[in-house]
């Protein structure tokens, strides 16, 4: 089976909403998702993200943020990552010596912690995931 890992800055909104909408969309695709910090370490799913997923009908469980390490890079196939800056984040301690590490979409996906766009996140992460 295809293992994917989805990344984003705290793993409380644009990473585990593309866990969860992949794992509905895509179920033949074994999928998690973490953070590039340890800010949000533990954490659930950030109250306005589990909204938008509800007004999708997108199914999630209680959720505990985690951050990438080796190990992770290690076990999944595919890792994909919601900005460029993500990736910079990861190079300071994963060695993506394999090349697994990409943008979910060829342009980046804005923060919705910042700009409370969960609607539009939503769609940019749906469409990434349909064309997985």
């Amino acid at each position: 089976m295809r293992k994917v890992l989805f990344v984003c800055h705290g793993n409380i909104c644009r990473s585990v909403m593309a866990e969860y909408i992949c794992k509905y969309l895509r179920p033949e695709i074994y999928c998690e998702s973490r953070a590039v910090s340890r800010e949000e370490e533990g954490r659930d799913i950030y109250p306005p993200a589990k909204r938008c997923l509800d007004r999708h009908d997108i199914p999630y469980e209680r959720h505990h943020a985690r951050q990438i390490d080796q190990k992770d890079y290690e076990e999944f196939d595919e890792i994909y990552v919601m900005e460029r800056y993500n990736i910079r984040y990861m190079e300071r301690y994963i060695d993506d010596r394999d090349h697994k590490i990409r943008l979910l979409r060829p342009y980046e996906i804005e923060d919705p912690w910042y700009t409370d766009n969960f609607e539009l996140v939503y769609k940019q992460i749906k469409e990434g995931i349909e064309a997985l």
